[in-house]
C-alpha cells in the first residue's frame, strides 16, 4: 500500500486510554460541527440532485426518501474524507476518525440492500441476505476501528491447505468470497439499470419484446459476473468444461421439456404472436396475459386465479387470442318466445336492451336474427361488440339477458316454455 493510501484511510483506535484522549480535546467540538455541516451539505445535495432528475421511489441512488438511497452516505463519505483532509493539517483527528469507517460500512450496506431490493423484488430469502450484509458490514467496521481487523487477517493467513497446484488459505477465500460478492452485486444493480430503462413507457407487444432482451441481458451479465467472482475465488474456469458437457447431456435427456419451454418463449418473444395484455384461451382457462417469461407465462382470470402455462404448450398446442388483431369482440345470447309472437318486435326490444348497456359497442351496434323456427316457438340470436374483456363477460350477459327479459314481459311477449339463453364464447369474428 502506498504511503498517500495508507494516509488516507482512517486509523484504528487500538488504544483505548489514546481514544478517551482523542475524543477529551477541545477540537473535538470542530470536529463534530465539520461532520454536522458534511450532512447537510449531503442532503441538500441529494434533494437537490433528486429534483433535477425527477423522483422514482425504486431508484438505488436515492430511494423512497433523500436518505433512503446510496447517493447519500456515498456523497456524505466524500465529504467526510474531504473534511478530515483539511482539518487534519492543523488538529488532531478523533471523530472523523471513526466517522469515515462506519460511512463506508453504511454505503456498502445500503449498496447491497437497495440492488437485492430491486434485483430481486418478490423473493422471501433478501430480508435475511439484507441482514447478513448489515451484520457482516457493521463487524468488519468495528474490527477495523478496533485494530483487531489486522491481526485477524493475519491469523486467518496461517490456516491454509494445498489443493493441486495452488495454496489455499480461509483468508484467501475470505476475500475471493467478498470479491466475488461485490462483483454479483454491481452486475444485478447494471442489469437492474438496463431493465429500467428498457421497460419504460414500454406497452403491449412493445413491452414484451423489451422484457426479453431485458432478460436476455441480465442472464448475459449474471454470467459474466458469474465467471468473473469464481476466478476472484480462485477457481480454474477451465475445470468447467466437464461441467459444461454434463449439463449438455442432461439437457438432451432429462430437460427436454424444460428446454422447450425456453426455446419456445423465445420463439414468443420474438413473433410477438402473445402479448402482455392479450386475452387469450388455452384449454378451457382464459385469462389476460399478465406475465411472459424466459419458461413460462402467467394467464390471469377474470376470478383472480393465475395460470402457469408452460411457453412449450402456448407454441405446441391450440391458442385462441381473442385481442391479437382487434380488441372489438362479439358475445351471442339466444332467446326464444312464442310462436305467435311479432318476429320484428322481438328484434327492436332485443337490440334496445342490448343498446342500453354502457359497455355494449354503438358502432358496431347490437344485431338480431331470427334463427330458426321450432315446435316450441321462435328462437331469436343477438350479437354485440365489447372492447374490454378484461372486465368481464358473465356480468354483461346477464345485465343483457335481464334487459331484455323485462323489455319483453314489458310487452306482454311470453317467453317459450323451453326457452333458453344459451351463452356462446366471446370471438373476434362472430358470425352474422
Amino acid at each position: 500500500m502506498s504511503k498517500d493510501l495508507h494516509h488516507a484511510m482512517p486509523q484504528p483506535i487500538d488504544d483505548f486510554d489514546g481514544w478517551l484522549a482523542a475524543f477529551s480535546q477541545p477540537t473535538v467540538a470542530l470536529e463534530l460541527a465539520s461532520l454536522v455541516l458534511c450532512v447537510l451539505l449531503a442532503w441538500a445535495g441529494v434533494r437537490g440532485l433528486r429534483q433535477t432528475v425527477g423522483r422514482d421511489e425504486r431508484s438505488i441512488w436515492f430511494g423512497r426518501k433523500d436518505i433512503d438511497g446510496v447517493l447519500f452516505p456515498l456523497l456524505l463519505l466524500c465529504l467526510g474524507f474531504g473534511a478530515r483532509a483539511l482539518l487534519e493539517r492543523h488538529i488532531s483527528i478523533a471523530v472523523l476518525n471513526l466517522a469515515v469507517p462506519v460511512l463506508l460500512a453504511l454505503v456498502a450496506i445500503r449498496t447491497g440492500v437497495k440492488v437485492l431490493q430491486i434485483a430481486f423484488s418478490q423473493a422471501r430469502w433478501v430480508r435475511v441476505l439484507e441482514q447478513t450484509i448489515s451484520w457482516l458490514a457493521w463487524l468488519a467496521m468495528v474490527l477495523w476501528v478496533s485494530g483487531l481487523l489486522p491481526a485477524l487477517l493475519n491469523a486467518l493467513d496461517q490456516i491454509s491447505w494445498k489443493v493441486g497446484n495452488s495454496q489455499l488459505s480461509v483468508r484467501n477465500i475470505i476475500e475471493g468470497l467478498l470479491t466475488a460478492s461485490v462483483v454479483l452485486i454491481l452486475t444485478l444493480w447494471l442489469s437492474a439499470g438496463i431493465e429500467a430503462r428498457l421497460l419504460r413507457s414500454a406497452t403491449g407487444g412493445e413491452l414484451s419484446l423489451r422484457k426479453a432482451l431485458s432478460n436476455a441481458t441480465r442472464a448475459l451479465l449474471l454470467f459474466v459476473g458469474l465467471m468473473v467472482a469464481l476466478s476472484a475465488v480462485g477457481i480454474d474456469l477451465t475445470a468447467l468444461s466437464v461441467l459444461g458437457g454434463a449439463l449438455g447431456v442432461g439437457i438432451g435427456f432429462g430437460l427436454q421439456k424444460v428446454a422447450a419451454s425456453y426455446v419456445s418463449g423465445f420463439v414468443i418473444l420474438t413473433e410477438r404472436n402473445l402479448r402482455i395484455g392479450d386475452y387469450v384461451r388455452v384449454e378451457n382457462f382464459e385469462g389476460v396475459i399478465t406475465e411472459i417469461n424466459a419458461r413460462y407465462t402467467v394467464v390471469r382470470a377474470q376470478t383472480g386465479r393465475e395460470s402457469i402455462v408452460p411457453n412449450e404448450m402456448l407454441i405446441s398446442s391450440r391458442v385462441e387470442n381473442l385481442s391479437l388483431a382487434d380488441a372489438v369482440v362479439a358475445q351471442t345470447t339466444q332467446v326464444q318466445v312464442g310462436s305467435d309472437s311479432d318476429a320484428a318486435l322481438v328484434i327492436d326490444l332485443i337490440k334496445g336492451a342490448a343498446a342500453e348497456q354502457e359497455r355494449v359497442l354503438k358502432a358496431p351496434g347490437p344485431s338480431a336474427l331470427l334463427s330458426q323456427f321450432s315446435a316450441d316457438g321462435l328462437e331469436f340470436t343477438l350479437v354485440y361488440w365489447i372492447n374490454d374483456l378484461q372486465n368481464g363477460q358473465g356480468n354483461l350477459r346477464s345485465e343483457v339477458n335481464l334487459a331484455i327479459l323485462r323489455a319483453l314481459r314489458a310487452h306482454g311477449i311470453a317467453i317459450a316454455p323451453s326457452a333458453r339463453a344459451v351463452p356462446l364464447p366471446a370471438t373476434a369474428h362472430p358470425p352474422i
